[in-house]
């Protein structure tokens, strides 16, 4: 049984949120229209990750405008040091910067014509998950506690990172780059929080969860080399595309019946094989990619090798050879259950009563889990899902018709600004 945070308990410290300065719910209204601004500027102009360089030079720029000391990072990436007026701990905010490969459809005044280099290949660009309004909200608090900041306690770490959709190649990148260059060292972050946007929810709600919330994303390759032949003569050779037909099924008994799902729920999606260049020629090799979504670490473990095994095993009887690569893209998005706790009156007090709902977990994946290990961290959800749409049909994310509501977005706005003076106060 998965556990929850009482209601009790929530209740319990529900009067943890503090009033924030005279002024501050004139600074958000106030900011709202450039925060929407802000949004469409970076919509119409995406760049893929890690080659986020004119993102980050205009991010720093207005930084800069707002008295914050910033510097560069994981190459493309800033970081913001805003040092208040009062003493109190080092609270860190997360937003991602990076577009996708993606070419845009929707018919907006800002629409992304963007195009780039992607594996080779001429591709549109698109922010298609919704990055441009995460920068949009972490400056907008930037600005917001700027102004305020004689009240501000303790030290506000701004933290605006490339890369969360993966590195290209063998780059890298990302929050594991962002940690390994020090974001949360210099200053020490006591806490960490972020905010993603999701088209399919609510406008201006905030649907959380304590523990796992988002899956780990593990990337494999299988190569099954068999022994090439002619199609007419299938017996003098080892076909390595029936081999891998045999492993594609077979790995998902994995999951409906190897792995515990009352526990946690698990994923394998095969999602590229290649093999063969022609019809009447068995070939030697066939590669086999796809991804892993766990939300519990010991069955992440535990799914790795039976792949393992299993690739093996079914390639050694058919007199085939299986090499098995499992690359660790994302952890277990985890939020620590004390954080949410305290937190959950901050988050009730930016969105409003009623506004801020207990979700379930997400079998997508983020890089933010790697905050997670080095500092309390607490990562949440932002509807803002377009009103022509339900949610059933809404746009998805990572497609050319993905598209927000951003108006509600000075919830995002609120809501870190909260987390930074009530954070403060609980310590």
């Amino acid at each position: 049984m998965r556990k929850l945070i009482p209601f009790c308990l929530l209740f319990s410290v529900a009067a943890s949120a503090q009033n924030l300065p005279a002024g501050y719910e004139q600074l958000v209204k106030d900011e709202n229209a450039k925060v929407i601004e802000w949004r469409r500027y970076y919509h119409q102009y995406p760049e893929l990750s890690n080659r986020e360089y004119n993102t980050a030079k205009k991010i720093e720029a207005t930084l800069k405008q707002f008295g914050i000391e910033t510097r560069s990072i994981a190459g493309s990436g800033v970081v913001g040091v805003l040092k208040g007026g009062k003493p109190g701990p080092v609270v860190a905010l997360r937003a991602d910067i990076d577009g996708l490969p993606v070419t845009e459809r929707n018919a907006l005044a800002f629409k992304s014509t963007a195009t780039s280099e992607y594996n080779g290949q001429t591709v549109g660009v698109m922010h298609a998950c919704g990055h441009d309004s995460h920068i949009a909200m972490l400056l907008g608090a930037a600005e917001v506690l700027s102004k305020m900041k004689k009240d501000v306690p303790g030290t506000v770490v701004f933290l605006f990172q490339p890369a969360e959709e993966g590195p290209p190649g063998t780059e890298e990148g990302g929050a594991p780059l962002m940690i390994k260059q020090g974001a949360l060292d210099n200053p020490k972050v006591d806490a960490v929080f972020g905010i993603h946007i999701q088209a399919s929810l609510d406008p201006g709600k905030i649907y959380y969860k304590p523990e796992a919330f988002m899956a780990s994303s593990d990337w494999f390759v299988i190569k099954v080399k068999g022994r090439q032949t002619h199609g007419a003569s299938p017996w003098l050779g080892v076909d390595p595309i029936v081999v891998s037909s045999a492993i594609v099924q077979n790995l998902q008994t994995i999951v409906s019946r190897q792995s515990q799902i009352t526990q946690a729920p698990v994923i394998l999606t095969v999602g590229k094989i290649q093999s063969g260049v022609r019809p009447n020629i068995i070939p030697e090799e066939a590669v086999m990619e796809g991804t892993i979504r766990t939300l519990d670490g010991s069955m992440q473990k535990d799914v790795h090798e039976r792949i393992r095994k299993m690739a093996k095993s079914i390639a050694e009887a058919y007199g085939a050879t299986a090499e098995v690569t499992i690359d660790t893209k994302t952890l277990v998005t985890y939020n620590d259950p004390k954080l949410v706790a305290q937190s959950l009156p901050s988050l009730q007090k930016a969105a409003g009563d009623g506004n801020v709902v207990l979700h379930h977990w997400d079998t997508g994946a983020e890089d933010f889990s790697f905050y997670g290990t080095k500092a309390p961290s607490f990562f949440f959800y932002l509807g803002a899902r377009d009103a022509r749409y339900t949610k059933e049909n809404a746009p998805g994310h990572h497609t050319p018709d993905f598209v927000i509501d951003d108006s509600k977005l000075d919830v995002g706005v609120k809501t870190f600004c909260q987390l930074v003076f009530d954070y403060a106060k609980s310590k």
